[in-house]
């Protein structure tokens, strides 16, 4: 994050944080994502979003804010600039960190956690410089309470960003806190689960609203399905949790966020018999994770889960199929991956008429496998992963 204000030293009459005078975030999202992120934005408020590196820059005001972290399914942090300064050593950053306002969003009773990053600058470890900020924020409660806060990585009051970019730091809060793909949804697993925001992307890029059938033939812990019901029932991606980091803010708004999370609830559809959402798996594991998760959800028992062999289904017409098949790059066998995307290729071919399907791959090079021409191909990360989402029409 750039910046072209110089941050001074800040006393008792504090002028405005950085955020406050640009109203400009920095949102997070996963490679491949950002025209997504910067649309479904756009649709939760925000304006003049432009993609950047590792992510979208976006103006925002206090209830577009607040709408976007709750309801967003693409992103997995906000962050909303405090200070910025030229930075060319980690005893500058120290003395200059020391001496912020920190008061303003925390006290000597609340953990916090960082996360910093830093690129082209005369700081080059980015572990090091997140040390020497704890440091800082430590030492400047304990100069003012004699006491130091804690530090807490996994389940901190709140959370701040460190970014150091061509020697300028930014020092954020998080207004996240904890990451927003963490749904709260999930509480069983198989082995390699399919990140939540990566499948609301590939739910979003199929286009399906709940008008016709979806099936997932492969749903594994049923991440698909349940991002599909969500989407489809307009529930509110972070509905289950309870606290934000933009309530740490100074210009927090109680009654406004009250406002803005009793009419993204009301928004929700209760009534969705209309619905026709069931998957399978092979692997009976499978299909207990997959239940459970989905029963964690507002009428999410309504999907049916079944124990099947992707070759043993009838076959489908009509139907988006979601597909997230077992990859080898992720799980050390390749040549079952391959072998098994040709399966669902074949199954595709003779059993599924009227039909998109989308398939997602870990490694773009399996999809040529499946033995079919996709419409299209979306890069999408997932992890290290360079993933690739491809469109199947079957006629």
């Amino acid at each position: 994050m750039n910046s072209n204000i110089e941050l001074e030293p800040m006393g008792e009459g504090a002028r405005l944080y950085e955020y406050q005078q640009s109203r400009r975030f920095f949102v997070q999202v996963a490679g491949g994502m950002e025209e997504l992120a910067i649309a479904e934005l756009t649709e939760l408020g925000a304006v003049d979003a432009a993609a950047a590196y590792r992510g979208v820059y976006c103006t925002a005001d206090n209830e577009a804010l607040y709408r976007i972290n709750y309801c967003s399914r693409l992103i997995s942090h906000v962050l909303a600039p405090l200070f910025s300064f030229k930075c060319h050593s980690t005893k500058y950053l120290y003395n200059m960190a020391r001496e912020l306002r920190w008061q303003d969003f925390m006290d000597v009773d609340t953990s916090f956690a960082l996360d910093a990053a830093v690129s082209h600058s005369k700081i080059h470890h980015s572990r090091y410089a997140m040390q020497v900020l704890k440091d800082a924020i430590c030492d400047h409660f304990r100069d003012r309470n004699g006491k130091r806060p804690s530090v807490d990585r996994h389940e901190a009051d709140i959370r701040f960003h460190l970014h150091i970019d061509h020697n300028r730091a930014t020092i954020s809060l998080d207004t996240s806190g904890e990451s927003l793909h963490r749904r709260a949804y999930r509480t069983e697993s198989v082995e390699a689960p399919m990140q939540e925001t990566l499948a609301a992307a590939i739910v979003r890029l199929s286009g399906w609203n709940g008008e016709r059938a979806l099936r997932d033939p492969m749903c594994g812990a049923g991440t698909l399905l349940a991002e599909a019901w969500m989407h489809a029932t307009h529930l509110p991606a972070a509905f289950k949790r309870a606290h934000f980091g933009f309530e740490r803010l100074p210009d927090f708004e109680a009654e406004k966020w009250k406002r803005i999370r009793a009419a993204a609830d009301s928004a929700v559809i209760k009534e969705a018999d209309s619905f026709d959402v069931a998957g399978s798996d092979v692997n009976p594991a499978a299909v207990r994770a997959a239940q459970n998760n989905l029963a964690n959800l507002p009428n999410g028992g309504r999907v049916a889960i079944t124990r099947q062999n992707i070759m043993d289904l009838p076959g489908y017409t009509d139907t988006t199929l979601l597909i997230n098949p077992p990859y080898g790059v992720r799980l050390g066998e390749r040549q079952a991956a391959e072998d098994l995307l040709r399966e669902v290729g074949n199954f595709l071919k003779r059993r599924c008429t009227g039909c998109e399907a989308y398939i997602y791959v870990g490694d773009r090079k399996l999809l040529g496998a499946v033995g079919l021409r996709p419409s299209w191909k979306q890069a999408l990360v997932n992890g290290s992963l360079d993933g690739r989402l491809a469109k199947f029409e079957l006629y």
